[in-house]
Order: C-alpha cells, then structure tokens, then sequence
C-alpha cells in the first residue's frame, strides 16, 4: 500500500506515532511521490488570474513605467506651442459644367478627364504647389511676419521667385517647409469638397492664411483657364484660314474627277452598272439550271426508255397506245391458239397490232425531236447570257477602280468640311468664353478665427499617455518576466528535473515589514538564536518543515529513510537552512536525529543554531577527535544532536569519500532514527555527489527567483548519474504573494490565522 498522511489529532496516542502537534500518521493510498507538503504543489490558476498576479507581482515596472511615459507627455504637452487652425472649404466640380453648357475648351488640347479621383488629386497637388504658396507668402508679406518667418529674414518671395532661387534659396525652402508643414489639404470622402486648413500660433493669421489661400487658388485657376482659352482662339483663328483653303481644292478635285468619269452615282441604289450586273448574274444562274435539266431529259429520251416518253407524252398518249397494243396482243395469241393465224379476224387483230405500234414509234419520234430542240435553245440562251454578264462585269471592274479615287476624293473633302465648321463652332465658343468670369470651384465654408488651439489636444494627449504609460508597463511587465530564467515555482523545478515535489519553504515578512525572514534564518532579526521551527514553531515556516518532514517519512515504502543528504545546486541557496530546520522538525516528532554539518569548505549549521565547538566531522574523521565528543546536544531539544563540521581540513572530498566515514554512517544508523547530513552545493564542488551514494535519500534545494533552471537541471543529472537516490526537490524563499504562490498564499493565511487564535487561546489560559 502506498503511503500518505491523515492528521487525526488523538493525545492518547503513543509519542512515536505523533507528529509535532499531536496528528497521527496513518497508511494513505496516494502516491508517496507525488504526496504534495504543506503548501507544496501550486495548483495552477486561471489564465487571466495568472496574468493579473504576475502584473502585480511586478508592479513596481509597471509603475514605473506608467510615471515616466505619463509624465513626459505631461512635460511635452505642456511645452508645445499652442496653434490655432483656420478651416476653409471648397467645392470642385466637374471642369465641363459651365453656365452656358458650352464644351470646355480646354478639352481640345488636353482631352476630357473623367476619372473622378486623377482631377480631385490633381487640383490638391495645386493647392500644395510650392508656387501657390509663393503667391500666399507675398499677398500676405509673411516673409516680414516675425511669427511665421522666425530667423528667416532679409529677403522677400518675389525677389527670391524672380531670381529662380539663386538669392537666397536657403531662406526659400525654409519658408516653404514651414508653410506646408503647418498646412493641411484633405479631399472630404465621398464628396468633391476640399478642407483647407492652416495652423499658426496667431488666431487670426491661421483664418487668413487660409481663406488667402483659397482666393489664391480660385484666381489662379480662372487666369490658367482664360489663358488657354485665349491661346485656343489664336490657334483657331490661323488653322481656319488654312483649312478652308483646303476646302475648296478638295471639293474642285472631286468636282473636276466626276465630271471626266461620268459618274453618276457610286452607291448601290444610285449605280445602274451594279445593278444590271446583278440582274444578268441572276438570269444566269436561272438559265444554267434550266440547261441541265433540258440536258438530263435529252439523255434520258436518247436511252430509249419507253418510261421516260411515257412522261414527256401530252395527255398520257404513248401509255394510252402501249395498253391498246397490250390489249390487241392478247386478243391476238387467244384467237391465233383457237382458230390459227389465217384465221380473217386475226388477220384483222394483226393489222391493228402492227397500226399502233407505229403510232407509238411515230410518237416516241415526235417527242425526241421536241426534248432535242428544248436542249439546244435552253444551251443557246446560257451562251448569250454569259457573253452579256462577262461584258457587264468588266464595265463595273472600271467603274470600281474609278470609284477608289472618287471615294477618297469625297472623304477628304467632306473631312475637311467637318473639320473647318467643328472649328468654326469652337471658334465662337471660345469668344463667348472669353467674355465670361466663371468658375468651376465654389467656396463652401470661409476660415473663421478659432478661440480654441487645435494643438496641442491636452484631453487626448493625457488619455494617450495614460493608455501607452499603462500599456508600456504592462509589455515590460510581461517581458521582464519572461527573460527571467530562474526557478520560480515548484512545478517548474519538478518539470526541469523530472523529479516529486517535496515542497516549498515560503518568505515571511517580520518586524513591520522591514526585513525578510527567508526559511528560517532568524538571527539578523530575533533575539534569539536557532532554527525558525524552533523560536517560532506556530509559523507559516514552521508549517512548511513539518509538511516537509511528512513527505519525507512518507517517502519509502515500510519504513522512513535514515540517512538523509541535503545539497543545494548553487552557493546561497538555504541548504543550511532547510538541514537545520528539518533536523528540528524530526526531532521534535521523538526521534533521535543526528544533524551533520558535512560542508567541510564553508561549515554553517554551528552559526545558524548558535553552537560553538572545537572539534567536528573533520577532526572526527582524521582521527585527532573521537566522535561521542564531537556531537553537541541542542540545549532546547534532547532528542536533537548536531555534529559540526569542525576546522576546515585541506581534503575534504577525501575524507568524505573514505571507509571512515562509511563506518561512521553504518554506526549512526543504528544509534539514530534520522541523521540529516548538510553538504556543499553539488556544482561547486564533488563532497556531496561522493557523500549522495551513501545517503538513503536525497533532497535538492532550489532557491526560488535565484536559482537557474540550468544549474538546477545539471545538478540533479550529476546526481542521478552517480545512481543517487534523489528523493526530490525542494523551492526555498518562495514567494506566496506571485502568481505561482496564488493558491499557497490562501493555504498560508489558513494557517496563520490558525496560529494566531492558538497563541491568543494560550495567553488567555496562562
């Protein structure tokens, strides 16, 4: 049966099977590896609770993080010049919607725009033209304005445009710079209204420049519109003089060529040549088919097919004839077998027979004669009709070949003609145009002068550095927590090491909260002197040993281990510490329990529980001391008996390492129910992997937010290499308040509160 803990408090109970506070230990059926100590084991959180603790956890970054960003923007809000923004707004229509509804002129040169976006992005790129702003600058003698210029001085617009930059263009495109920097132009979506604004520090010149900007605008664009207008009147004026030169010699040409043609027409109706052409191609076509069918009735009558004549007989005479001689015939054989051939009636019957027969060959005779003439007049009349449709056909290859050079003729006179009175008409439009003052742009809104800065915005500018002040902390936050590479909790140093968690010995804040009590180190703070678990055994510390010490007894199947060896990864880790206050806890249970200082290099376990001694393992070991008067009793606790590690020896692995010490090891088992054995940390040095072969168990302890997750992977595989018996690990100076201490902090504050009403309980009674 696997072994676990139930705290059944029963005084009546024998001391051995009693922990410290009376609780009886019994048989359990969980997993002694994966029994959890007292306030072991974190249970994880929720994920949005995790991320809260881990903010609080570091909320000295985040506030610190929020003060500075939220303070400099502060500083920076408060140090910008306050501009002031002048809003005008115009609308552009399209450049053919004029008053009159005459076609723009300027679509002659440049062609119609109808792309909705190039014309609003073009007439922007007018607006934010560097001459434009010229025009702005010198209307507006801004060049000797302090509060637009600032350095800028010495020149004016007009004399640095008129000498192409060369005066002083190092003032000119500062000037420049600083007009478009503080002007903005923005097309309004879905609308063919342009916003024009313009910021500066004076109210009323910010309204200025911009309603200035927009009467520029306007002018310009009506003065670019009648210049082309009048250039497109002076181009028409000379091209229509030319062309209607051209005019009339084209038309003289075809006039003149017609003429000597004799052309009267050269479309289809009009043309009598292309007609009578299609005629006699029709008759053709009609007589071609009636020779061949004349030539196949022809043919057929020449075969002699008394079928065929049967036909072509009018009124069906040959078939009348053939069935009179089929009748005569009959007649003829019937009398010719009853009374004989010179028998008078069939004498008779063969006259008849022999009369119609040459009525049929005189008929069939008759009818190849008229098929005969048929033939030939149809064959006759094909000739005569190929004969006048080849002639015909060559008349009107020569009236095509003459209607080529008319056609041409026609189509530039008549191009010609078109193009002098399109001309024409543009000419009187561009005339009236001339004469007219519109515009295709509108003012819809002037600037008015602003009573409030647009710049700086101090509502939005507070809101952002709030948001980015809190958002900067919060990523620093997070990020700080993932670069540390410490071991932070105890799944995580379970996880490095695929060893049970033992445990966690939390932090303790004492004395107001000026000074830490981390796992049990007491001196720097209490009067007096020893292990936490022993000044202070109602404790959430104390509590944290005694659950230690319950997963250590539950560690082995039958009976506890003995011989139990604690090292630590890393210097500095409160191996010392966790020794000693687990050296107590066993003691305090009634065993005998020998605590071993074996940290032969930098001995502490004397100075924590406040023992001074001569001799110790050292002396014991090289002989020069025996060991009944080594071991020191701790004067508070009989049962408790501690070996100092002694002077500091020159080998200390050697002596660790030898049959004495095994000896030793061998005889203490059975003087002793638990002997705790304190070594160096294992990376540092080789005594407590040489020491951990020997050992029944052992425990490795981390230091939480110190520890390196690698130092403490390499330390328990050095362990596990050497086939140490690695009961697990333990997460010293654990902090409840983190976010992997959620749940302990609830479990410690139980206890605590349990401690507290105990020690009020025993106040009251004494």
């Amino acid at each position: 049966m696997n072994s676990g803990i139930i705290f059944r408090p029963d005084r009546s109970l024998p001391s051995n099977n009693l922990d410290g506070q009376g609780f009886e230990i019994v048989p359990s059926l969980r997993p002694h590896s994966y029994a959890p100590a007292y306030m072991g084991g974190p249970v994880e959180p929720h994920p949005l609770l995790s991320r809260w603790l881990i903010l609080r956890k570091r909320r000295w970054t985040v506030l610190a993080a929020f003060v500075t960003i939220f303070l400099v923007v502060i500083i920076a809000t408060l140090r910008t010049t306050k501009l002031y923004e002048g809003v005008s707004r115009i609308a552009i229509y399209p450049e053919n919607a004029n008053v009159l509804g005459l076609k723009d002129l300027e679509n002659l040169t440049a062609g119609e725009d109808s792309d909705y976006s190039v014309a609003m992005e073009t007439q922007v790129s007018i607006l934010r033209s560097d001459e434009l702003a010229l025009k702005v600058i010198d209307t507006l003698h801004l060049d000797r304005n302090p509060t637009f210029t600032g350095s800028v001085v010495g020149t004016s617009a007009d004399e640095l445009r008129s000498s192409n930059l060369e005066s002083d263009p190092k003032s000119l495109a500062t000037w420049l710079t600083l007009f478009r920097r503080r002007m903005n132009v923005q097309v309004v979506p879905r609308t063919r209204v342009v916003e024009i604004s313009y910021m500066d520090p004076n109210p009323r010149l910010a309204a200025e420049i911009s309603n200035t900007l927009v009467r520029t605008f306007i002018e310009e664009n009506f003065r670019t519109k009648y210049e082309s207008t009048n250039q497109t009147a002076d181009w028409l004026s000379k091209e229509l003089s030319d062309l209607q030169l051209k005019v009339q010699t084209s038309e003289e040409k075809l006039v003149r060529y017609q003429k000597e043609k004799g052309i009267v027409g050269i479309d289809e109706k009009q043309n009598i040549v292309t007609a009578k052409l299609d005629e006699l191609n029709k008759e053709l076509t009609e007589a071609q088919t009636d020779r061949i069918q004349k030539e196949s009735n022809y043919k057929l009558a020449q075969s002699g097919d008394p079928s065929v004549f049967a036909k072509l007989s009018p009124q069906n005479l040959i078939e009348k004839l053939q069935a009179e001689q089929a009748e005569l015939e009959n007649q003829y054989a019937r009398l010719t077998t009853q009374f004989g051939s010179a028998y008078p009636q069939v004498i008779e019957l063969k006259s008849q027979l022999k009369q119609v027969e040459a009525s049929i060959q005189s008929e069939n005779n008759r009818l190849l004669a008229r098929v005969r003439d048929e033939y030939l007049a149809a064959e006759q009349r094909e000739k005569m009709l190929t004969t006048a449709f080849g002639e015909q056909k060559q008349e009107a290859n020569q009236l095509n070949e003459s209607a080529i050079e008319y056609t041409a003729l026609k189509r530039e006179a008549d191009s010609n003609r078109q193009l002098y009175e399109s001309l024409l008409q543009r000419l009187k439009e561009a005339s009236v145009t001339a004469g007219l003052r519109s515009s295709n742009i509108r003012i819809v809104d002037v600037a008015r002068v602003p009573s409030v800065p647009a710049k700086p915005n101090v509502p939005r500018n507070i809101a952002l550095g709030l948001f980015f002040g809190l958002a900067t902390g919060v990523v620093l936050a997070f990020l700080q927590e993932s670069l540390d590479t410490t071991v932070v909790s105890l799944e995580e140093a379970s996880t490095i090491t695929a060893l049970p968690a033992l445990g966690t010995i939390p932090i303790q804040i004492v004395g107001g909260g000026r000074k830490r009590l981390v796992s049990g180190t007491t001196s720097e703070v209490l009067e007096a002197s020893g292990p936490i678990t022993h000044i202070r055994p109602k404790s959430e510390v104390a509590e944290s040993y005694r659950a230690l010490r319950t997963s250590i007894l539950l560690s082995s199947i039958g009976a506890p281990p003995k011989v139990i060896l604690i090292t630590s990864a890393l210097p500095q880790e409160g191996k010392t510490t966790v020794s000693s206050n687990s050296a107590m806890v066993l003691a305090q249970k009634g065993g005998r329990v020998l605590l071993v200082d074996a940290d032969l290099r930098r001995p502490g376990v004397s100075k924590a529980l406040g023992i001074k001694s001569t001799g110790g393992l050292s002396t014991v070991l090289s002989g020069v001391d025996r060991v009944e008067n080594a071991i020191v009793p701790f004067p508070q606790l009989p049962s408790l008996h501690i070996l100092p590690a002694g002077p500091v020896p020159p080998n200390p692995v050697e002596l660790l390492g030898s049959n004495v010490m095994k000896d030793y090891l061998s005889r203490w088992r059975n003087e002793y129910d638990h002997i705790i054995i304190d070594t160096p940390p294992c990376l540092s040095v080789t005594d407590s992997v040489v020491l951990s072969v020997d050992a029944d168990r052992v425990i490795l302890v981390a230091r939480s937010g110190q520890t390196p997750k690698a130092a403490l992977r390499r330390a328990s595989e050095l362990l596990l290499q050497v086939n140490a018996r690695v009961m697990g690990v333990v997460l010293n100076a654990f902090n409840v308040h983190s976010a992997e201490g959620y749940y302990n902090y609830y479990g410690s504050k139980y206890a605590s509160r349990y401690y507290e009403q105990s020690e009020k309980y025993e106040a009251h009674a004494s």
